[in-house]
C-alpha cells in the first residue's frame, strides 16, 4: 500500500501541490474555528479567555429559545430558506439546460458573460440598485404610474420583501451557478446524442433522457450542500434588504444575532445560534443524503 500511494505522490504530485492552498484554507478557516464553538456553553470574557470563563452549560441555547422573537425569526428563516431551495436553487439548472444548446458560440459566451457579471457585485451595490429602482422616483413607480396606478415604496411594504429577495437572488447569483452544471454537461459523452438523433429523438427528448439524467448526480450532490445552509441565508443579503418596516418578514437569525449578540458583544449567545444553525443543517444534510441514494447512486458520503 506505502508503494502505490508512494508511486500515485511521485506521479501525481502537480495535483496534490494544487490542493494544498486549498487544504490549508480548510485547516485554518474551518477547522481550527471549530474549537471556539465551546464558548457557546460559557459565559465567555474576553479578559478570562477559554480557560477560566465560567461553563454555564444550554443556558445560552435555552435563552435562545425562550426568547420572543425566537418563533417569528426562525419562521422567516425557515420561509426563506424554503423559497430559496425551491424558487432559486432550479433556476442555474435550467440556465445550463438552455445555454447548452445555444450553437452559435459567439453568442453563448456573449449570453454566459452577461450571467454572471452580477455575481461580481457586492450585495451592498444590488441593494443600493434595488432601493433605486423601488424608489418613488425609481424605474419601477415611473413604469406602474404610466398604467394609472399610486407610487408605492417596495421596500418599506413587508408584503413585498420576499418576493424581493427570490428576485435579487436569482438575478445575482443564478448565472454563477451554471459554471458548476455547464462542466458537468460538457463532460457527456456526444456519441448519446448522435445515437439519440439517428433514432429521431428531438431535443426536448434527448434532454429528457440523456442531459438532465447525467446531470441528476451533480444536481442532487449541489442540493444537498444547499440543505447544509439551510438556516444560513447569507447575512449580507438579507441585512442590505431589511428595513425596519419589514423585521416581521425578513428578520432572520443571522440578523437577529447580528443585533443582540454581536452589537452587544454577546460572543457566547452568537455563537450558541451558529451551533444550532450548524446543528440543524447536519441533520437536514444527513436526511437528504439517505433519500437521495433512493434516487441516485449518488450522495455525500
Amino acid at each position: 500500500m506505502r508503494a502505490v500511494a508512494f508511486h500515485r505522490l511521485k506521479v501525481y504530485w502537480p495535483l496534490y501541490a494544487m490542493a494544498i492552498p486549498g487544504i490549508i484554507f480548510l485547516i485554518v478557516f474551518k477547522y481550527i474555528p471549530l474549537a471556539g464553538a465551546v464558548i457557546a456553553f460559557q459565559d465567555f470574557s474576553v479578559f478570562k479567555g477559554f480557560t477560566d470563563s465560567p461553563w454555564v452549560g444550554f443556558k445560552h441555547f435555552e435563552t435562545l429559545i425562550e426568547h420572543p422573537d425566537f418563533a417569528r425569526v426562525f419562521g422567516n428563516t425557515l420561509m426563506l430558506g424554503f423559497l430559496k431551495l425551491v424558487l432559486v436553487f432550479p433556476v442555474p439548472v435550467l440556465l445550463a439546460l438552455m445555454i447548452n444548446e445555444i450553437r452559435k458560440s459567439a453568442l453563448k459566451k456573449g449570453i454566459q458573460t452577461a450571467l454572471y457579471i452580477p455575481h461580481f457585485l457586492s450585495w451592498v451595490i444590488v441593494s443600493g440598485i434595488v432601493f433605486d429602482f423601488f424608489s418613488l422616483s425609481g424605474l419601477f413607480n415611473i413604469v406602474i404610474g404610466w398604467f394609472g396606478y399610486d407610487p408605492t415604496l417596495v421596500m418599506q411594504e413587508s408584503g413585498y420583501f420576499r418576493i424581493v429577495y427570490v428576485i435579487t437572488a436569482i438575478w445575482r447569483d443564478a448565472g454563477w451557478g451554471t459554471v458548476v452544471y455547464m462542466a458537468a454537461i460538457s463532460a457527456i459523452d456526444p456519441q448519446l446524442y448522435e445515437s439519440a438523433m439517428i433514432d429521431g429523438a428531438s431535443k426536448t427528448r434527448q434532454i429528457r433522457h440523456i442531459t438532465f439524467p447525467l446531470l441528476l448526480p451533480t444536481v442532487l450532490v449541489l442540493f444537498l450542500l444547499e440543505i447544509g445552509n439551510f438556516l444560513d441565508l447569507g447575512f449580507d443579503q438579507v441585512f442590505n434588504l431589511l428595513t425596519p418596516m419589514t423585521y416581521s418578514v425578513g428578520d432572520i437569525l443571522d440578523t437577529y444575532v447580528f443585533r443582540t449578540g454581536i452589537q452587544q458583544a454577546q460572543y457566547s449567545f452568537a455563537t450558541a445560534v451558529g451551533l444550532f444553525q450548524s446543528v440543524i443543517g447536519f441533520i437536514l444534510v444527513f436526511i437528504f443524503n439517505k433519500l437521495s441514494k433512493k434516487v441516485s447512486d449518488g450522495g455525500l458520503w
